[in-house]
C-alpha cells in the first residue's frame, strides 16, 4: 500500500509544479502597494487597500487578494460568494500627528507611506471655528419679516452667538448681546447642516426702523473664535403708498 501512496504524492506534487512552473523574479510586474507572495511563493501580489474588494476568484481561477494589515474582508450584500471589501478593524476618524483628520487608522496609515506619521488620537482634530456661510447684506421696508443666516464648521462643534454692533455717544463701539429684551427680535440655533457645523438665525418681525445697523455672528469654542457681519437697511413705508395701495385694492374690488 506504501507504494500507491509515494506514486499520489508525486503526482500531486508534479501537478502543483505543472501550474506554477519555474520561479523568475525577473518577470514579476512591480507591485508599489502592500504586498504578498502570491499562491505559487514567487511574486509579490498588492494586497487590498481600505474599500477594495477582497476574495473570491478572478476569471482565470485565481484567488482574489487578501486585505492589508488591519484590515478585514466583509461580505457585503449582493457580493459574490466569498469575497467583500476590505474594512478596517478600528472603525472611527482618528487625528493625525499632521494636524489632520482621516476617516480610519488605516487611513492614516495609507497616506503615512514612509513618513513619520502617527495616531495623535482618537477623533477628528480640533479646528478653530471657520464661517462657512456668512450673514448677507438686507434691505427692506418697515414692517416685513427679515432674517439674518450663519453657519460655522469646528471641532467641537462650535457655539454661535449674535449681537447688534452700535456706537455710543462718544463714538465708541459697543456689542448688544440679541435678542436682550427686544420684543421683535428672536435667535435660533441648530446643529447642522453638516457633522461638526451649526447654524444660528436672527429674525426680525416686524421690521422696524431702529433695526437698521451691522449685525455680528460670534462663533466659539475651545480652540478659538471667529465673526463675521451682516447689514440691515430699513427703508420706512410711506403713508402716501399705504393710501395708494388701499386705493389700488378698492378699485380691484
Amino acid at each position: 500500500m506504501a507504494r500507491p501512496v509515494l506514486l499520489l504524492l508525486a503526482l500531486l506534487a508534479r501537478g502543483a509544479a505543472d501550474t506554477c512552473g519555474p520561479c523568475r523574479p525577473e518577470r514579476c510586474p512591480p507591485a508599489r502597494c502592500l504586498a504578498a507572495p502570491d499562491a505559487c511563493g514567487c511574486c509579490p501580489r498588492c494586497r487590498g487597500a481600505e474599500g477594495e474588494r477582497c476574495g473570491g476568484r478572478g476569471a482565470g481561477g485565481e484567488r482574489g487578494p487578501s486585505c492589508g494589515p488591519g484590515l478585514v474582508c466583509v461580505s457585503g450584500a449582493g457580493a459574490p460568494e466569498g469575497s467583500g471589501r476590505c474594512v478596517c478593524e478600528q472603525d472611527g476618524a482618528v487625528c493625525g500627528s499632521d494636524g489632520r483628520s482621516y476617516p480610519s487608522v488605516c487611513a492614516l496609515r495609507l497616506r503615512a507611506g514612509a513618513r513619520r506619521l502617527r495616531k495623535a488620537h482618537h477623533g477628528e482634530c480640533r479646528q478653530a471655528p471657520v464661517i462657512v456661510v456668512p450673514p448677507k447684506k438686507i434691505h427692506n421696508i418697515t414692517g416685513a419679516q427679515v432674517y439674518l443666516l450663519c453657519e460655522v464648521k469646528a471641532v467641537p462643534t462650535p457655539v454661535i452667538t449674535w449681537r447688534k454692533v452700535t456706537e455710543s455717544p462718544k463714538g465708541v463701539k459697543l456689542l448688544e448681546e440679541l435678542p436682550g429684551d427686544r420684543v421683535n427680535i428672536a435667535v435660533q440655533v441648530c446643529g447642522g447642516p453638516s457633522k461638526h457645523e451649526s447654524t444660528g438665525w436672527v429674525l426680525i418681525n416686524p421690521l422696524m426702523k431702529e433695526d437698521e445697523g451691522v449685525y455680528q455672528c460670534h462663533a466659539s469654542n475651545m480652540v478659538g473664535e471667529t465673526q463675521a457681519e451682516g447689514n440691515i437697511k430699513v427703508t420706512e413705508q410711506s403713508k402716501r403708498t399705504n393710501f395708494l395701495e388701499a386705493d389700488d385694492i378698492a378699485g380691484k374690488k
